[in-house]
């Protein structure tokens, strides 16, 4: 069965070029634009999230923070696909509970190694 992975960024042209990324790999996508509608569009199953840091109503640390707190996904993986590169950020990311960090802009087969990755 295909794993699920959400795809969160206030970028429509992101989001279109990380999911076909994913599709095209054999993966599910679901897409938010940002961090509230991430959270209304969780209650499935979902394998992974990659969200982007700087986001209107919610942003991608409280995201973290909010999905860390949903016992069903506490343990899943947390991608930052963000532009944000500053060791604090990465810093806060990682006490928020994300897993990982990719740097935007990124190549399609670097998102799909680092997916592959933290989905074993």
């Amino acid at each position: 069965m295909a794993k699920t992975i959400m795809t969160v960024d206030d970028s429509a042209s992101v989001r279109q070029m990380v999911s076909m990324t994913l599709k095209n790999a054999g993966f599910t996508v679901i897409e938010a634009s940002d961090g509230k509608d991430a959270l209304a569009k969780l209650g499935g199953p979902v394998d992974m999230i990659l969200t982007d840091l700087n986001m209107p109503n919610m942003d991608g640390i409280s995201l973290i923070k909010n999905v860390r707190a949903m016992a069903q996904y506490r343990f899943i993986p947390i991608v930052m696909l963000t532009t944000e590169s500053q060791a604090d950020k990465k810093a806060e990311g990682k006490s928020a509970g994300a897993t990982g960090w990719i740097v935007k802009p990124f190549k399609p087969d670097q998102l799909l190694a680092v997916v592959q990755k933290v989905l074993k």
